[in-house]
């Protein structure tokens, strides 16, 4: 099966299996390592991407339901040269330590920010509600979001 979609902002085509899964078809085939495994039932968040702008979990979704759809992984966030405000203040406020669920986590936010959602704690705390953290607290995350939220936006470049 020949299944169309668009990853960060290229369009891609995959042939193989339709069922399998959106999260290896990223890692697999398309070298795309940045989004992690952690539980591969849909529960910790860490293989979050954004489908047409929203959060999902990739282990859950079959490749078959990408077709025709926009996928954004953590590697359209920035390059390390060049990192998103988002990136820095993760880093900045130690919102990243062991790095299972740092992509998930900031593509979540990103989605929230990105939605217009409230850089207020409560708020940040229920957009990142289906991510899971092991190692910061969470606190530090809610830190760098609320920061990035207050930095000055930069236009995006149009891809070619």
């Amino acid at each position: 099966m020949t299944i169309n979609f668009e990853v960060n902002g290229a369009r891609r085509i995959f042939e193989g299996d339709p069922f399998k899964r959106l999260i290896d078809v990223l890692r697999e085939d398309f070298a795309l390592t940045g989004t992690k495994e952690g539980c591969g039932e849909g529960e910790c968040g860490a293989c979050t991407v954004l489908l047409d702008g929203r959060p999902v979990n990739s282990c859950l979704i079959p490749i078959c339901q990408a077709d025709g759809h926009r996928i954004e992984t953590v590697e359209n966030l920035g390059i390390p040269e060049r990192l998103s405000a988002l990136q820095k203040a993760f880093l900045e406020e130690g919102g990243a330590q062991c790095g299972i669920c740092t992509p998930g986590m900031l593509l979540a936010a990103a989605a929230h920010l990105k939605a217009g959602g409230k850089a207020d704690d409560l708020s940040i705390r229920r957009a990142l509600g289906g991510n899971l953290c092991r190692c910061t607290g969470y606190q530090h995350i809610v830190k760098a979001v609320q920061k990035a939220a207050k930095a000055p936006r930069k236009p995006r470049r149009k891809k070619a």
